[in-house]
């Protein structure tokens, strides 16, 4: 079932009505695609704020109701205050059937305890936490779901054991990339030394700052 999400036409446009739609409550936002004219609306920010909170909000498709229309959208993409995170605009593109575009589509891993190098001290050491898919936006994965039952220390998961639904293909096409592997805690410890060391070899604190000498 699609999630219907309510908005306001927002006539204003340009950063001073952003801010001036910000200061009611409100979060500015647009509708593209499809080669029509954008549509500028404002959502109230208490909703969108829980809307964010599924982590599938961006890959799942809404219906903004405006005036009494509904436009079936995928959220594209938000901007943020640097400071507060809080949102400040959003992108929505227009449903189209037929076209396709990338995502990327949370990993969720299940059968630690069935894994044989998990129980003898061994890791989970997640090389990707989504990983991009091509597809329709009426297509997308909710999840891709890995089982680590009968794995041991050093094995990987690769891209190649994962079953995508028909019309969906993984971005990264030419390799059989890594999502997973099981780490031993040596190695994990080795790397995590490594990168320390490497951290303070190049510690722009260690440098002398260019042109202390000149002059001298």
């Amino acid at each position: 079932m699609v999630e219907t999400i309510s908005a306001l036409p927002r006539e204003a446009r340009g950063k001073g009505g952003a801010r001036r739609t910000r200061r009611e409550g409100r979060i500015p936002a647009v509708i593209y695609g499809n080669k029509q004219e954008p549509v500028t609306l404002s959502l109230e920010r208490r909703r969108l704020v829980q809307a964010l909170g599924n982590p599938q909000f961006f890959i799942r498709l809404l219906d903004v109701e405006l005036e009494g229309q509904k436009h079936r959208v995928l959220p594209r993409e938000i901007q943020y205050h640097p400071v507060s995170d809080a949102p400040l605009h959003v992108d929505f593109l227009r449903f189209d059937p037929d076209r396709r575009i990338a995502v990327a589509v949370p990993v969720r891993f299940e059968g630690e305890k069935d894994s044989p190098g998990i129980k003898r001290g061994g890791i989970l050491n997640v090389v990707r936490h989504e990983v991009e898919v091509n597809c329709t936006a009426d297509n997308i994965p909710p999840e891709i779901v890995l089982d680590l039952s009968g794995l041991e220390i050093g094995e990987s998961m690769h891209a190649s054991v994962v079953t995508l639904p028909e019309e969906v293909d993984f971005v990264i096409s030419d390799r059989d990339f890594t999502i997973a592997t099981i780490a031993s805690p040596a190695v994990l410890a080795e790397e995590t030394e490594e990168e320390a060391e490497s951290e303070e070899e190049t510690d722009p604190a260690d440098e002398e700052p260019a042109g202390d000498d000149a002059g001298d």
